[in-house]
């Protein structure tokens, strides 16, 4: 990924979830070796890592950054804080494509949660979810009917995966099944970080009469080990930019949805 030019208010938040993403499997990142990669001065780099610290997704070092998260997939509390304008953004679009009264099954991850809060105005909504916070939050909606997952509780995910899982998505069948993922390949396959999160989202996916995948666009550069299932075996796409001509190229030959939603506020 040498030579990135991401210098936009945008760059800069895509920025820093790739310098996340990295500190995944190191210890520490120089300051200089960061703005040769990403081919930007130090100072802009200087304020990522600002920005990443007071996330509280990494620790700054002197010369650089070191990692709070330095394996696997990043914790629940440090992806919630990374691209929060953008999905809060996609969370609007999403609830306002669902009706009161509609049945809905909510995958993992952070995406999705802000897409519960954006339904938490709505009515009489039914929910099935193996996700944790989530099924916290729409609990508070007392004209909300809510079933959640059990089972063994993923530390550091917040969420609830295995057979188990599976078979309590199957037992319903919902109106709109919103999901998200841990990254997208340039062939469009759906990738994530295990077995267990890609056979979750599977069982969603058959049991459900409409599907929205909700992800933010830095997921189609973000690598993830474990395939399932492909983005054109969706109903719609919703993102907050427009996704790579690859991937732009097989949802216009499959006929599966894309909708972006409102561009994000830049903060000054």
């Amino acid at each position: 990924m040498n030579g990135i030019h991401l210098n936009t208010a945008a760059g800069s938040d895509r920025r820093q979830t790739v310098i996340a993403d990295m500190l995944r499997n190191r210890d520490f990142i120089s300051v200089e070796e960061l703005a040769s990669h990403f081919s930007v001065a130090t100072q802009t780099i200087r304020r990522d890592l600002v920005a990443l610290c007071d996330q509280g997704v990494a620790r700054r070092r002197h010369g650089g950054i070191e990692s709070l998260a330095r394996s696997g997939n990043l914790t629940f509390k440090d992806r919630r804080v990374l691209h929060r304008e953008a999905k809060q953004s996609i969370a609007a679009m999403v609830a306002s494509r669902v009706s009161d009264g509609e049945s809905i099954s909510l995958g993992i991850g952070t995406t999705t949660q802000f897409v519960a809060e954006a339904l938490l105005s709505h009515r009489q909504l039914k929910i099935v979810t193996n996700n944790l916070p989530l099924a916290m939050m729409v609990g508070q909606n007392s004209d909300f009917a809510l079933a959640i997952a059990g089972g063994t509780v993923r530390g550091g995910d917040l969420d609830v995966c295995g057979p188990p899982v599976e078979d309590f998505f199957a037992s319903y069948k919902v109106d709109i099944a919103i999901f998200g993922v841990g990254g997208i390949d340039e062939d469009g396959s759906l990738l994530d970080f295990s077995e267990e999160e890609v056979r979750a989202r599977e069982a969603m996916l058959r049991h459900c009469r409409k599907s929205y995948l909700v992800l933010d666009s830095s997921k189609f550069t973000r690598p993830a080990h474990v395939h399932g299932g492909r983005i054109d075996q969706v109903t719609a796409v919703f993102c907050e930019a427009e996704p790579p001509a690859s991937i732009l190229q097989i949802l216009d030959r499959s006929g599966v949805q894309f909708i972006k939603s409102a561009e994000p506020a830049v903060r000054p």
